[in-house]
């Protein structure tokens, strides 16, 4: 355990990487948005929070695959039903580079990318129609390096689900806030052994 925690404290630090090769071939990144989180302030107010845990593998530089999981819980006024939203899939990340047509490196710390995602997912409305179906989403984002493997992270992002059930395509656009950490493939190595 000890091992462990010194490990996340060198990640945290950034002295496991130099500042360009967190986006390289053969690193990982594990990270979370938030998907939107608002909170009614007059009486009777409602809320909606969201979180989608996400995994990748830089299969190149640059190009990261891998898989998310998506839930959330949405309450419009007190009175209203509980609505619970949820799905699993793939996404994909392409990061741009400094230098390439129409691409500024705002702040020298960071990098643009462009996130797309496929999977299953639906909602599930209390005492109300449910649905299953595909889900789907894409837009842009940004990350900011705090430090060379940790990112703050901004996406804007086209959110869809075409219903199999009750309901047909719905969308809406969401803002997310999350982070992203970027392990080299030796530093998960390192960890996945020592949670043994």
């Amino acid at each position: 355990m000890k091992k462990l925690i010194f490990a996340g404290i060198l990640a945290a630090t950034g002295l496991t990487a130099t500042a360009n090769a967190q986006i390289q071939k053969g690193n990982w990144l594990v990270g979370s948005s938030l998907i939107s989180s608002n909170f009614g302030l007059n009486t009777g107010g409602g809320y909606n929070i969201g979180i989608q845990p996400k995994g990748a593998y830089f299969i190149q530089d640059n190009v990261a695959v891998g898989g998310y999981v998506d839930l959330g819980i949405n309450k419009v006024t007190n009175g209203s039903p509980t609505e619970f939203t949820y799905g699993v899939g793939g996404l994909g990340r392409y990061y741009l580079s400094p230098g390439e047509k129409g691409v500024d490196n705002l702040l020298h710390h960071g990098r643009w990318f462009l996130e797309g995602n496929v999977g299953i997912g639906g909602r599930s409305v209390e005492n109300a129609d449910s649905t299953t179906g595909l889900d789907f989403g894409a837009g842009p984002g940004y990350s900011y390096f705090i430090t060379p493997n940790i990112g703050l992270e901004g996406l804007v992002k086209y959110k869809g689900r075409a219903g199999f059930g009750s309901e047909g395509l719905n969308s809406n656009i969401t803002f997310n806030v999350g982070f992203s950490i970027y392990l080299p493939t030796s530093k998960a190595k390192e960890v996945a052994n020592d949670l043994k």
